[in-house]
């Protein structure tokens, strides 16, 4: 099993120190966004020169970790032309720099409508799937021309929200360079888990020859409110989700979110348990 982390779940520290300090836990791959993980990197335009990416993977390879994704959380759906310009623009800079990382993969979510990513009530609407599809064409013709990949992951809260609606995204892209991150969590909510198998084998179904990445944690549901939780904390059915990956993409990277370095020893073995047993 291919098992690793967001990088900044341990902080944002010196590149050395960070890579030792994941190495240590048994992890082999991490999805690294520079400016949230990388101490001294505070601008993801221009201070992603070849030198500073390739010295980051070399770094991070001499401790046994590679660079699954290039995490480059924007709102592809921000109604707001100008708010939206610069982050595409940010998104585009990981393309072209992912190589040098060591990186094949971009990865984002849609985001809202609203600039602040909060729910609005026409993210699930024909304009808003309008202005994402119009944003991941762009992007996806940059990577076109870098050799990497767009991977879009659905979020319940967001315009591209289910997997049939993510689905379609990449039916209308049509591009072998957009692809899928699959967290299962972010497909669930409060008002919808009761059907999580069945949004599950949704997902596994329509999105499993796409998806690159898969993402894990875990949930509950308390007093009616949805809380996140790291993996193996909660109710989510890891043996179907898990099996699916062993059985059908057993080259796949798994990657922890809701971490943290004083209890992810405890996460790392729950997987590693189940992976296993699966």
């Amino acid at each position: 099993m291919n098992l690793g982390v967001r990088a900044h779940d341990f902080g944002k520290l010196p590149t050395a120190e960070l890579a030792r300090l994941i190495a240590d836990h048994g992890l082999n791959c991490i999805q690294l966004a520079p400016i949230k993980a990388l101490a001294g990197c505070d601008s993801d335009l221009t201070g992603f020169t070849p030198a500073f990416a390739t010295g980051v993977r070399d770094t991070f390879r001499h401790h046994g970790i590679h660079i699954s994704v290039l995490g480059c959380y924007i709102n592809l759906g921000d109604r707001d032309e100008a708010s939206r310009r610069p982050q595409l623009e940010r998104f585009k800079a990981h393309l072209r720099a992912a190589r040098d990382f060591g990186c094949t993969i971009v990865g984002t979510e849609t985001g809202s409508l609203n600039s602040d990513y909060s729910r609005h009530p026409d993210n699930s609407g024909e304009e808003a799937f309008a202005i994402v599809l119009a944003s991941v064409r762009e992007l996806v013709r940059e990577a076109e021309r870098y050799g990497v990949d767009v991977c879009i992951e659905a979020v319940e809260r967001y315009v591209i929200s289910s997997p049939q609606r993510l689905r379609r995204l990449v039916d209308e892209v049509n591009s072998p360079h957009l692809r899928v991150i699959y967290d299962p969590v972010n497909l669930l909510w409060s008002t919808n888990c009761a059907r999580e198998s069945e949004i599950l084998e949704e997902a596994q179904t329509l999105l499993g020859e796409y998806t690159r990445i898969l993402h894990a944690k875990d949930y509950t549901i308390t007093d009616g409110a949805f809380r996140e939780l790291s993996a193996g904390q909660g109710r989510l059915n890891y043996r179907k989700i898990l099996h699916w990956a062993k059985h059908q993409h057993p080259e796949i990277d798994i990657l922890l979110e809701n971490t943290h370095p004083a209890s992810i020893a405890r996460t790392v073995d729950f997987l590693q348990q189940a992976y296993r047993e699966a």
